[in-house]
């Protein structure tokens, strides 16, 4: 997948965050674009499935083209919401909602196609066979180029990959939730050749006062003045430089952490500096 190196999530550009009208949005892509920043990672649930019908609209006012942009965007949790006449938050993975959920998500980004889909959430009622037809159709038609999943564990992703090659997997990943390097998701996905993603990459360590995050930012100081770098660079670097390519997923709106964001790609901690922090989230030295 030709993807950029850091990702614009969109979650906050709506009603779930910002709100940000038509011209701010086509403002705040534009950044994005001329900072190299291509990728655009949407879910149709996003503003209570409204996000995606505002960023089509702002796209459209843009002065992008769209082959020079990749759209990514998840289906499969059934939200409450008044666009939706659910009466309880669920999944669902059918091949049905699948291929009309892609449709739905087209016709609001106003695109023929979508770089990447990825299934939201893992159902306990999922059929990977069922998915497979789904994706199958949908890239024979030329309406998805890549498929993938979301927060899908190493064998919820072999369940699917029994039937369908799954090319991405979109994780919760950063320095306070460091679990996949230890559980075997990122192990996984460099043996299967899926790309990760992660979202939230900037993890609890700006949102929360704990002691884990007391001990990262104690830290994160003293490397501020080595690298001459901020602290949410560091943090990005630390996800770059783990073999597994993962990409980050960044939620902000502000133009000067999105540039931020870029700049982390010339970071190079020392493995000594990589270790220190890790050690710092988990608040014991490494086994």
């Amino acid at each position: 997948m030709n993807l950029s190196k850091v990702i614009a999530g969109t979650m906050t550009w709506g009603s779930w965050g910002k709100d940000l009208d038509t011209g701010q949005m086509t403002e705040l892509m534009e950044h994005c674009y001329d900072r190299g920043i291509t990728t655009f990672d949407h879910a149709d649930i996003y503003g209570g499935y409204t996000t995606e019908a505002a960023f089509g609209k702002a796209f459209k006012e843009s002065s992008l083209q769209r082959e020079h942009l990749q759209l990514i965007t998840k289906c499969g949790i059934q939200y409450m919401s008044e666009n939706r006449d659910n009466t309880i938050k669920h999944y669902n993975l059918s091949k049905e909602y699948i291929l009309w959920s892609v449709d739905e998500s087209l016709k609001n980004l106003q695109t023929d196609y979508l770089d990447v889909l990825l299934l939201h959430r893992p159902s306990p009622l999922m059929r990977g066979e069922e998915i497979a037809e789904a994706i199958e159709q949908l890239k024979l038609n030329g309406k998805i180029k890549s498929f993938g999943l979301s927060n899908f564990t190493p064998s919820q992703t072999d369940l699917i990959k029994r039937h369908i090659s799954v090319e991405a997997n979109q994780i919760q990943f950063s320095i306070t939730h460091y679990d996949p390097i230890w559980d075997g998701s990122l192990d996984h996905m460099r043996l299967n050749y899926i790309q990760p993603m992660a979202w939230s990459p900037l993890g609890a360590v700006f949102r929360e006062e704990t002691p884990q995050t007391t001990r990262i930012k104690k830290l994160l100081f003293e490397l501020i003045e080595k690298y001459r770098a901020t602290a949410d660079q560091l943090l990005l670097a630390w996800i770059h430089q783990h073999p597994a390519g993962i990409i980050p997923v960044i939620g902000t709106t502000n133009k000067d952490r999105i540039d931020h964001s870029v700049k982390s790609l010339e970071i190079k901690l020392e493995r000594e500096d990589w270790f220190a922090l890790l050690v710092a989230s988990q608040g014991h030295k490494v086994a």
